[in-house]
């Protein structure tokens, strides 16, 4: 578990540097995106991901692992969307210092999660392909968008938030194992 916490760890640091850089470009325009527009970005990525790999070939230049550090900061983003709601067109703007500190909040949540799924799993995700892992993330996004659909209830199921830090644990480990293929 050690070695996985700290490919793990690796992978997340640069998620997190890409949106410390994307926030000093743009601030936190993202601010404006609903949780469903946010899943609509993942839906995108993901997709990408499934039809390259079905076609065979990519003709755009976006290495398919930015893909899935795109999965984790949009999906990162949506928690922080879920715990700040906007109230009006006003509240899009966090200083930097609120969006790191938000940000940091959520890694800590989805690690802590990772870590409690891999003692009961026993890491069987190093046995999944990186299509399983990507179909797993589009069956999520359908719940969500379900989820979405029927106004954020549920009956028996888990809720937007679990199903987010699902997506990016996935994301994640497709992460480690594109490192580790290229590291062979």
């Amino acid at each position: 578990m050690e070695h996985t916490l700290r490919q793990y760890n690796n992978e997340l640091e640069a998620c997190r540097s890409l949106f410390l850089k994307k926030t000093e470009d743009y601030g936190t325009s993202w601010r404006i995106l609903r949780p469903s527009s946010l899943t609509d970005q993942i839906f995108i990525k993901a997709s990408r991901i499934r039809s390259i790999d079905e076609k065979g070939i990519s003709k755009v230049e976006e290495p398919l692992d930015d893909a899935f550090r795109a999965m984790v900061n949009y999906g990162i983003m949506a928690l922080v969307q879920l715990s700040l709601p906007l109230d009006d067109m006003q509240d899009t703007e966090l200083e930097l210092d609120v969006a790191i500190a938000q940000y940091d909040k959520f890694e800590t949540i989805v690690r802590d999660l990772m870590i409690a799924k891999n003692h009961d799993y026993g890491e069987a995700w190093r046995d999944m392909r990186i299509s399983s892992m990507t179909d797993l993330i589009l069956m999520k996004l359908l719940r969500i968008k379900q989820i979405e659909e029927n106004d954020g209830v549920t009956t028996v199921s888990e809720g937007l938030d679990s199903n987010y830090m699902d997506i990016i644990n996935y994301a994640l480990f497709c992460l480690i194992k594109f490192t580790e293929s290229k590291q062979k």
